[in-house]
């Protein structure tokens, strides 16, 4: 098992600066391995993946596969995990889709840093069922539910954000899958509907067009990509990035956010728009905190960090996002798409069109 090199943006951070958030990430890990959103909080199944992906980048390995031998732990039969736990205890029993379906990436994310055979081989029951639970929520028309409650009843409704992040996750499940020797066409059928829902059926999933995620989410998780990508940053780029200062969180209120604004880096930098990705990365730092953990957003109407909280989360963002300007560790391209499988878009039949079948681009 190697241990990654940290990257270093030039003029902002240096592999020491790197470490250190990664450090007060770690801090928080609770003996159990989960990573609340800050020491007392609640863990919940996506932000401690976004976490544990960001251990690996900054070197903290053992770190890192603590926080995936507890989800292995926590995973219920039926391949989920409850929405919120805090200090162990289970305080919304609600599943979401979307942060069941992460596990994926963060695996095939560490895989891909630690080069761990041991670990992927000893995940990969994991992901199966949990990939298996997200993709039986999917509807004829190929989005996927966001929601199920705490008897078993999916929500009727799908979020944009949601299904971009599942689709990421659905390849980076098919390359494992490739990788362990098992074959998953249910997976490759659901991204490719999902893929066609992202790209040409808006009204499938709730109006949450307010908030910066289902914005740039679309490029992000890889369905949308090319021209359309950079059409789709062009139109609401002055309603959502402030200069200077970061991405805001929603479009009507004076509030920028550090994890949105680094994942829209990320989302920058997969469609090689690398001026943008760094001048923004740039913009974020003014959240930084001695120790070299993250304030989780800036109200810059009354000129205050708010909320009063230096999340775990965002701090892996901004490690994550380092690693992608970097080019460092072998997890780099991740968000690009890099050695991930292409999937066809896939109309269901069920979704009104007749759409032609293409396979995604990531160029």
């Amino acid at each position: 098992m190697s241990r990654p090199e940290l990257p270093a943006v030039a003029g902002l951070l240096d592999a020491a600066q790197v470490a250190a958030t990664g450090r007060t990430i770690a801090a928080a890990q609770e003996p159990s391995g989960a990573i609340p959103w800050f020491p007392g909080g609640h863990t919940d199944p996506w932000d401690h993946v976004e976490c544990a992906m960001a251990l690996s980048v900054a070197g903290l390995v053992a770190e890192a596969g603590r926080a995936y031998d507890y989800l292995r732990r926590a995973q219920a039969s039926d391949g989920s995990w409850p929405a919120k736990v805090v200090g162990g205890v289970v305080t919304d029993a609600s599943r979401e889709t979307n942060q069941c379906a992460y596990l994926a990436v963060g695996v095939w994310h560490h895989l891909l840093v630690t080069g761990d055979d041991r670990f992927a081989w000893r995940m990969w029951p994991v992901v199966r069922r949990a990939l298996d639970y997200v993709v039986s929520h999917q509807t004829d028309r190929g989005e996927i539910r966001w929601s199920v409650d705490d008897h078993g009843v999916p929500d009727d409704d799908a979020l944009l954000t949601g299904s971009s992040s599942t689709y990421q996750s659905l390849r980076c499940g098919l390359a494992l899958a490739s990788w362990v020797g098992e074959a998953a066409p249910e997976w490759e059928l659901a991204a490719g509907r999902l893929a066609h829902v992202l790209r040409t059926h808006p009204e499938a999933f709730l109006d949450k067009s307010r908030f910066s995620m289902d914005w740039y989410y679309p490029v992000l998780g890889g369905a949308v990509r090319g021209v359309a990508a950079r059409e789709r940053f062009a139109t609401r780029w002055d309603d959502f990035v402030v200069a200077g200062l970061g991405a805001r969180c929603v479009d009507d209120e004076p509030w920028v956010t550090g994890a949105e604004t680094c994942e829209l880096v990320l989302a920058l930098d997969a469609v090689g728009d690398d001026e943008r990705a760094l001048a923004v990365f740039a913009d974020i730092q003014h959240l930084r905190t001695d120790s070299g953990a993250y304030w989780t957003g800036y109200q810059f109407a009354e000129h205050i960090f708010w909320p009063n909280e230096q999340s775990t989360w965002t701090s892996a963002a901004v490690v994550l996002a380092a690693d992608a300007l970097a080019r460092c560790t072998s997890a780099n391209g991740i968000f690009r798409g890099d050695g991930l499988p292409q999937v066809a878009d896939l109309p269901s039949g069920a979704c009104g069109c007749e759409s032609v079948v293409g396979a995604a681009q990531d160029a």
